[in-house]
């Protein structure tokens, strides 16, 4: 009974500041890859970031300038740091949790709005 809750979203102004949650449980955390994802109505989910369970990172393609990932293995959290945010940015934004290991499954959250607007 793998779970991936996530928080943090909502409405923000342009050039505002959010940071998402997302807290796993049912899992040996440290051992998934984490990552964030994007989609908007009608597009196809878009990788924002992924961090493995040591620490190495990666972007999506124009997420790294504005866009901060990491995680805290102790508490079985990963975090979407989001500066200078931007109406393009609106989008349900999805966390992911990936063993990357033949025959165990990958998890996904509910997703978390959020809406960039003045």
């Amino acid at each position: 009974q793998v779970q991936l809750v996530e928080s943090g979203g909502g409405l923000v102004q342009p050039g505002g500041s959010l940071r998402l949650s997302c807290t796993a449980s049912g899992m040996i955390f440290s051992l998934y890859t984490m990552g964030w994802y994007r989609q908007t109505p009608g597009k196809q989910r878009e990788l924002v970031a992924v961090i493995t369970g040591v620490g190495s990172t990666t972007y999506g393609d124009s997420m790294k300038e504005r866009f901060t990932i990491a995680r805290d293995n102790a508490k079985n959290t990963v975090y979407l740091q989001m500066n200078n945010l931007k109406s393009e940015d609106t989008a349900v934004y999805f966390c992911n949790a990936d063993r990357s290991v033949f025959g165990i499954a990958g998890y996904w959250g509910q997703g978390t709005q959020v809406t960039v607007s003045a």
